[in-house]
C-alpha cells in the first residue's frame, strides 16, 4: 500500500470514528432537545404540563406504581422504590419532569421497614388515646412530630388520620378512631392534620365514608339515612377539610347507599369538593381494580395500589367515549398539583435522623394525657408502695398499638414492668420470673387474623396459693388486661368486649386475697376499644384505661400511677353495661368471620355479594343513636358515660356572661381539668386547661 493509500484508508477510519461520536452525540441530546420542547413541570404551570401530556401518560398519572414499594420489592414496581416499606407511589412522567411521590402508612406513626439502616419510627400512643386526651394543642404537637419523621425519612404524605366514628365498640379498627361523637372526631383530626402538615408533608385523611367494620370491608354496602348519614358520619370529615384542609382524603371500600364511595359522585364531588371546599386529591383505599373509568367520573383522582390494567382502562374508555377526557384532565390536575407540593419536588435532601428522642418524649407525655382513671378509692397515686406484685402478662410484654397499617416499625417498647422500676417501685421477682418465663417458652397468643404485628397473649392462670403469697410480701398488686386488635377483622363478644374466665378469676382472686390483709389493688385496661366493666368493677380499688399507649407506655402508664401525673383524660366513647345495650349490636357481623385470607387483605377486592345481613349489606338502622345520643351523659344506664374520667386533684368551674368559663383546682396536687359545652345533649365545644398549681384558675373561652 502506498502512502497516499495508507492516508485515505487513515482518514476513511478516522470519518468512520467520527461519525460514531456525532451519531453518539445526537442520541444524547435528542431527549434533552425534545425536552427542551415541552415544558417541564414547576409549580405555576401546571396547566402548561398537563396540556403537553398525552391520553397514555394522564391515564399513567392517575394510577399508583404497584405492590412493590411496601415489600420493598423495585421489580414490583412501575417506578423505583423510594422508600421500602411504603404503602405506595404515584408514577412519574419524566419527560415532563414529574417525579414520583411516596406514600406511607400510619395513622400512630409512620410505617416503614426498618431496613440494614434501622430506620425505626417513634410509635405514638393509638388515636383512641389522643382524642381521649380532649387536647388538640397536644395532639397537634403530636402530628407534628410525626410529620417529621415522614420528611427526614423521604416520604411525602402519611395516610392518617383515621377517623371513621365509632358506631359499635367491636369494629376492628377502633383504636385507629377517635371517638362516637363527630365534633370531637373533627376537631382532634383537624389539630393533626395541621400538625403533620406543618411539616411540609400531606395528610389522608380516612376512611370516606361510613367504614364502620371491618368484616368483608371490600364489599359491604352500608345504608344510611342521609341525615344521619351528614349528622354523624360525614361530619368529623367536614370539620377536617373546612379547619385543616388535609392534602389528600382516602376513600374507603366499602359501598354507600348502592355505589362504592369510590365510584360516587355525590359524595366526592357534590359534597366533599362543592359543599365543603375541599382542595385536594381523592385517593383510593388499598384495592384491586374496580371501575376505574367510574373512579374518575366520580372524582376520585388516584388509584392505589395501582394496576397496569387500569391504565389500559382508562385509555380505552377515554377512546370509546366512556369517559369523557376532561374528566380524566381534572384528575390529572390535581395529581400533578399534589406533586409541586412535595418535599420530593422540591428536592428536599432527607436525612434517615429524625429526632426520636425528642419525638419519645412528646409520645410519652401524650400517652399520659390520654389515660383515662375509671375507679379510685383510695388507691392512687400509689403513695407508700415500695414495691408490687405485677401480674398479667400485659404486664410484661405491654400492647403499643394495634395490627394492620396502623402498626409501626419502633424501636422499643417500655413494659410496665420497667415503667415502675424507672418510677422507683420494686416489683416483685418471682410473680416477674413466672410470666417472663411464660412468655418466652410459649406461643400461647390469641387466635385471630393479624395483618401486621402481633396478637396479644392469652392469660395466665395464677394459683390462689402464690396470690395469697405475694399479698404478704407486697405493699400492693397491679393487674393489667390486654386486647389487641386491627385491620381486617372485627372483634367477637366473648373474650375480647367481656373478659374471660382466667382474667375475671385473676381479678378475683387478686382482689380477695390483698384485700383480706388490707392491701390495694389497680386494674390497668392496656386495650384498644371498649370492654365490658360493669359486672367486675367494683372488685378492684382502682381502675386505669391506658389504651394502647405507644412505646413509652410502660413509661407513662407508671407516671400516672405514681402521681407523677396527674390524670385527665376523659372517655371520648360510651362504656356501656353489656354489648346487647348498644343499639347497632342489632345489625353488626357478631360471629360472622368474613375474612379475606390474602397477606393483603384487599388484594382480591370485594368478596362476590350474596346477600348476606350485616355482611354484604349493614342497614344503620339505630339512625342518630349512636353513643351518648342514646345512652345520655349521666351514666345511670351504662357503665361509664362518654366525656367521663377521675382526678386527683378537684376543680370548680364559674360561668361568666360572655360564655367563658373560669376554672379553679381546689385540690392539693397540680392537675388539668376538660370543659364540656353540650347544647340539646349534643357537644357543641370542649376546651382543656393547662396545668393548674393547687389554687391556681384558667380562663377558658369557646
Amino acid at each position: 500500500m502506498t502512502d497516499h493509500s495508507r492516508m485515505c484508508a487513515f482518514f476513511q477510519l478516522e470519518d468512520v470514528s467520527m461519525l460514531r461520536k456525532i451519531v453518539l452525540a445526537l442520541a444524547f441530546m435528542m431527549p434533552v432537545m425534545a425536552n427542551a420542547q415541552v415544558p417541564q413541570l414547576r409549580e405555576d404551570n401546571v396547566d402548561e404540563v398537563l396540556k403537553a401530556m398525552t391520553l397514555h401518560e394522564k391515564a399513567r398519572l392517575v394510577v399508583g406504581t404497584g405492590w412493590g414499594s411496601m415489600f420493598g420489592v423495585g421489580l414490583l414496581n412501575a417506578d423505583p422504590v423510594e422508600v421500602r416499606g411504603a404503602a405506595g407511589m404515584t408514577r412519574s412522567v419524566k419527560r415532563l419532569g414529574v417525579p414520583s411521590v411516596v406514600m406511607a402508612d400510619g395513622p400512630a406513626g409512620l410505617r416503614i421497614m426498618p431496613g440494614r439502616s434501622k430506620r425505626y419510627c417513634t410509635g405514638f400512643p393509638v388515636g383512641t388515646l389522643l382524642a381521649c386526651s380532649w387536647d388538640t394543642a397536644l395532639v397537634q404537637e403530636v402530628g407534628a412530630a410525626m410529620g417529621q419523621e415522614v420528611l427526614e425519612y423521604g416520604v411525602d404524605i402519611i395516610l392518617a388520620p383515621g377517623m371513621n366514628l365509632m358506631r359499635n365498640p367491636l369494629c376492628g379498627r377502633n383504636f385507629e378512631y377517635y371517638s362516637e361523637d363527630p365534633l370531637l372526631t373533627g376537631k382532634i383530626a383537624a389539630a393533626m392534620i395541621r400538625g403533620i402538615q406543618s411539616q411540609g408533608v400531606g395528610t389522608s385523611a380516612k376512611h370516606f365514608a361510613a367504614n364502620s367494620q371491618e368484616t368483608n370491608r371490600t364489599g359491604n354496602n352500608a345504608i344510611v339515612e342521609e341525615d344521619v348519614l351528614r349528622a354523624l358520619y360525614l361530619k368529623g370529615f367536614e370539620i377536617a377539610v373546612r379547619e385543616a384542609q388535609p392534602w389528600t382524603i382516602m376513600s374507603s371500600y366499602n359501598k354507600l347507599n348502592g355505589p362504592y364511595t369510590q365510584e360516587d359522585k355525590w359524595l366526592l364531588t357534590d359534597v366533599l369538593r362543592d359543599e365543603w371546599g375541599f382542595e385536594g386529591l381523592v385517593m383510593t383505599d388499598w384495592t384491586s381494580p374496580r371501575n376505574t373509568p367510574a373512579q374518575i367520573a366520580a372524582g376520585n383522582d388516584l388509584m392505589e395500589p395501582g394496576f397496569k390494567k387500569q391504565i389500559n382502562q382508562i385509555v380505552k374508555a377515554v377512546k370509546n367515549g366512556e369517559l369523557d377526557e376532561a374528566l380524566l384532565d381534572v384528575c390529572a390536575k390535581r395529581v400533578l398539583e399534589l406533586v409541586v407540593k412535595t418535599p420530593r419536588f422540591h428536592g428536599y435532601q432527607y436525612s434517615n435522623q429524625p429526632d426520636l428522642k425528642s419525638h419519645a418524649e412528646v409520645s410519652r407525655r401524650a400517652a399520659a394525657d390520654g389515660m383515662v382513671l375509671l375507679e379510685n378509692r383510695s388507691a392512687l397515686p400509689l403513695q407508700g408502695v415500695k414495691k408490687v406484685a405485677l401480674l398479667g402478662v400485659g404486664s410484661y410484654d405491654i400492647i403499643a398499638g394495634g395490627t394492620g397499617s396502623g402498626n409501626v416499625n419502633k424501636p422499643y417498647v417500655v413494659n410496665l414492668m420497667d415503667g415502675l422500676k424507672n418510677a422507683g417501685i420494686a416489683v416483685d421477682e418471682g410473680a416477674a420470673a413466672d410470666y417472663l418465663k411464660y412468655i418466652s417458652h410459649n406461643s400461647n397468643r390469641k387466635k385471630g387474623y393479624v395483618m401486621v404485628g402481633k396478637a396479644a397473649w392469652k392469660e395466665k392462670a395464677v394459683p390462689v396459693a402464690q396470690i395469697k403469697s405475694l399479698a404478704m410480701n407486697n405493699d400492693a398488686a397491679v393487674i393489667t388486661i390486654i386486647r389487641q386488635a386491627g385491620e381486617g377483622e372485627d372483634r367477637s363478644v366473648n373474650d375480647d368486649f367481656c373478659l374471660d374466665e382466667t382474667e375475671l378469676a385473676l381479678i378475683g382472686d387478686v382482689c380477695r386475697e390483698f384485700h383480706a390483709v388490707g392491701k390495694k389493688v389497680t386494674v390497668v385496661l392496656n386495650i384498644g376499644g371498649v370492654v365490658e366493666t360493669a359486672s367486675w368493677k367494683l372488685l378492684p380499688d382502682a381502675i386505669l384505661v391506658a389504651w394502647g399507649c405507644g412505646q413509652e407506655g410502660g413509661n407513662a402508664i407508671a407516671d400516672v400511677l405514681t402521681g407523677a401525673v396527674n390524670p385527665s383524660g376523659r372517655l371520648s366513647m360510651t362504656f356501656p353495661l353489656a354489648y346487647e345495650d348498644v343499639p347497632s349490636s342489632a345489625n353488626f357481623p357478631i360471629g360472622k368471620k368474613e375474612v379475606i385470607k390474602d397477606v393483603m387483605s384487599t388484594a382480591t377486592g370485594a368478596s362476590k355479594d350474596k346477600g348476606r345481613k350485616d355482611v354484604d349489606y349493614t342497614v344503620y338502622e339505630e339512625g342518630m343513636n349512636v353513643g351518648y345520643r342514646y345512652f345520655g351523659l349521666d351514666g345511670a344506664k351504662v357503665s361509664y358515660p362518654f366525656g367521663y374520667g377521675l382526678s386527683y386533684t378537684t376543680f370548680s368551674k364559674e360561668e361568666l356572661e360572655d360564655g367563658s368559663v373560669i376554672v379553679t383546682n381546689t385540690g392539693a396536687r397540680s392537675g388539668r381539668e376538660v370543659v364540656m359545652r353540650f347544647e340539646n345533649g349534643i357537644l357543641s365545644a370542649f376546651a382543656k386547661t393547662r396545668l393548674l398549681a393547687p389554687g391556681e384558675s384558667e380562663t377558658l373561652k369557646f
